[in-house]
């Protein structure tokens, strides 16, 4: 196993973030150092298209991923001045509160700027559980 530190920019802030990254042929994987635990989430899950960040979310979104993702897509959104959100749900068969967190987070943030927070290809279950949390009165939730 080839495990390392790469990053844009090679800072104490990158160095201490909490994430070392691991090389399998054709994409990055994110493993967590406290748990050295593949965390199944790969750069390509974040994607800036006009002034959208799509975020594709993994199979199974709980704690171990969401500190991940929130830190992600929070550069994402100061950096690239994205003005709206959209999470992709295609890939997710389970979520627990932190993904509720993850959501209202990013919400939060984008609302400050007049921005909107979609949610995308969400199963039955999950929008279940995005009706029951409140969060389909902040967050559109497209079929």
């Amino acid at each position: 196993m080839n495990v390392g530190t790469i990053n844009e920019e090679y800072t104490k802030e990158n160095l201490w973030n909490g994430y070392f990254y691991h090389f399998p042929i054709g994409s990055f994987s994110y493993y967590n150092p406290e748990t050295m635990e593949r965390t199944g989430i790969h750069m390509d899950d974040f994607q800036v298209i006009d002034n959208y960040l799509m975020v594709r979310m993994p199979e199974e979104v709980d704690h171990h991923k969401s500190t991940y993702i929130s830190e992600r897509a929070d550069k994402y959104i100061l950096r690239q001045q994205v003005s709206n959100v959209v999470f992709d749900f295609e890939d997710t068969r389970f979520m627990d509160s932190s993904g509720i967190g993850i959501i209202m987070g990013r919400y939060k943030k984008i609302s400050c700027f007049g921005g909107r927070v979609f949610a995308i290809h969400a199963d039955r279950q999950i929008r279940r559980i995005l009706h029951i949390s409140g969060l389909g009165k902040i967050v559109e939730i497209m079929e």
